[in-house]
């Protein structure tokens, strides 16, 4: 199937891409694919929307009926302890870190709104179809992509409901994946599009949706902390959203440099909902939706090349994540209307499957450089000074660049990557997490089980260890099975029934596409891949 531009993924970027490639041109013939069982299925944020970009996309949304509709009425900031919590003044805090003029919103519902726009302009949206293959010129120049074989069995021949992938070739391929995508991945090593960057850095935000009593309910509440329950070494913290209808989004992030390898996100995020405000709020409510997701937190300094020869990367594939403002969608739809609008105007003249030089030139001057500028330094002196010092130089420096259009750090480099950043378990000890109760704190089983997450299993498995015996040798002798505990869906086990032969077993079917096996694994040894499309998670609220 032959068409002008070809998108991966039907996220905010992707989405924005598609309805700016029809606005520049209508005749433009584009298509996007989404692996998802439906747009949206596979979107996770947390979300608190900055609409300065869909101001830019679409004018006319706030006079039209949406899924935008509760409004920011309240900014709190708090450092959590144990047992009690100091509000931090919303005087301290940088201009760019206020949330007046947001909106607490359902990332996966606005999604689901922007496919019907692009639908309404002709553009063609193909859900449950994974992109699995870049396709290639003889000059290496992307010239499309292919979908995923389906029916497949796990022994890996063809099955009684086989049917063979698809080929979509396009002048231009743009990669809307979202964080660590698999294509994305491909291409960036394949075309040295990391030269010269920092290392991405990643945290991993794991989210709950509950149903709260209505006398507690705060529509318009966004609050932030930052603290217990992870120590002063342990970056991260909690995001606290209050949307319509007495619904409250809780969520946590922990970033995936931790050190020791005995840390437990989940579990870390469960502990977090024990804290008295936490617990307070929730009591009497109801869980009604689970889900984790990957977030790319490397900022300024760690975004890739962004063209490569015959397309580009958008949105969270490139890395446009704010750190400290926990916001990125913004960025991610403004990355699909420059890409859009360099695609665009290539085709016009006559171009294809070359370099969108005009994209890549383009973004450090656009609203996502003079977004991510200013806060490029707030990860890196996390990291190196912990959550006390680290967050106070932190806020200092983003005074001094909204103040002097300065940083007395300069840039700063991220080091470590997160996976060289774990230690061996000899250098930490054990942590004792409470049990769940079923009302406030829950298992990983029964998480998955609100995340409407599915996969066949008789398929191959779409995580893929590469050296079975290094896993054993390092990832077990030395880290401790670490795998267990990073993972929020109980994909990974160490069965110990003979404990002088452990056996990995991989639950492939439980996995939410989080990713962070890809990123966190001590060598890299494990590999994310899609599963048969429109598998995953369907997340109809999240």
């Amino acid at each position: 199937m032959e068409f002008d531009v070809v998108i991966v993924g039907a996220g905010p970027a992707g989405l924005s891409a598609a309805i700016r490639l029809k606005q520049v041109n209508p005749q433009l013939s584009v298509v996007v694919l989404e692996k998802g069982a439906e747009v949206g299925a596979h979107i996770l944020s947390g979300c608190v929307l900055d609409p300065s970009s869909l101001d830019t996309l679409l004018p006319e949304w706030r006079s039209e009926e949406t899924p935008i509709r509760q409004p920011v009425t309240a900014d709190r900031f708090y450092f959590y302890g144990p047992e009690g919590a100091v509000r931090l003044p919303n005087a301290l805090m940088p201009k760019l870190m206020s949330n007046e003029g947001n909106f607490v919103v359902s990332l996966g519902a606005v999604c689901r709104w922007l496919g019907a726009k692009a639908e309404g302009l002709g553009v063609e949206i193909y859900p449950g179809f994974a992109a699995t293959e870049l396709l290639t010129d003889d000059n290496d120049n992307v010239v499309g992509v292919a979908t995923g074989d389906m029916g497949v069995t796990r022994g890996g021949e063809p099955g009684g409901a086989f049917q063979r992938g698809m080929a979509l070739i396009g002048k231009y391929v743009l990669v809307g994946e979202g964080v660590r995508g698999s294509l994305a991945k491909e291409i960036v090593e394949r075309y040295g599009l990391a030269h010269g960057a920092e290392p991405q850095k990643y945290g991993l935000g794991i989210k709950e949706l509950w149903e709260i009593d209505p006398a507690k309910a705060q529509p318009g509440l966004v609050q932030h902390s930052f603290g217990w329950p992870l120590d002063l070494a342990t970056g991260g913290g909690s995001f606290l959203y209050h949307l319509e209808g007495n619904r409250v989004y809780v969520g946590f992030v922990v970033h995936l440099n931790y050190k020791n390898p005995y840390l437990s996100p989940f579990e870390e995020f469960q502990r977090f909902k024990r804290h008295p405000d936490i617990a307070s709020l929730l009591e009497g409510g109801k869980r009604i939706a689970y889900g984790a997701r990957a977030i790319s937190e490397g900022g300024w300094q760690s975004v890739p090349k962004l063209a490569f020869p015959g397309g580009a990367l958008i949105g969270c594939s490139a890395g446009f994540v704010n750190v400290p403002r926990i916001k990125g969608v913004h960025n991610a739809i403004t990355s699909g209307m420059m890409a859009a609008e360099a695609a665009a105007e290539a085709i016009a003249a006559g171009r294809s499957a070359d370099r969108l030089s005009a994209y890549e030139d383009g973004w450090r001057a656009s609203p996502i450089g003079r977004d991510l500028e200013p806060v490029r330094n707030v990860k890196p002196l996390w990291s190196r000074f912990g959550t006390g010092l680290g967050v106070i130089l932190g806020g200092i420096d983003m005074w001094t660049n909204q103040l002097l259009g300065l940083s007395f750090f300069g840039t700063l480099g991220h080091g470590k990557t997160d996976a060289e950043s774990t230690e061996a378990a000899q250098k930490h000890r054990p942590i004792d997490y409470p049990r769940p109760d079923g009302k406030l704190t829950f298992d990983r089983t029964s998480s998955v089980f609100l995340s409407n997450t599915n996969h066949e299993e008789d398929q191959p498995v779409h995580l893929v260890v590469k050296d079975m015996a290094l896993q054993k040798r390092s990832e077990h002798d030395v880290y401790a099975g670490l795998s267990q505990r990073y993972c929020p869906a109980a994909v990974y086990e160490w069965d110990e029934t003979d404990p002088a032969a452990p056996r990995y077993v991989i639950n492939a079917q439980n996995c939410v596409h989080c990713k962070t096996c890809d990123i966190k694994d001590p060598n890299g040894n494990i590999r994310w891949v899609p599963p048969q499309g429109g598998e995953g998670p369907v997340y109809a609220s999240m």
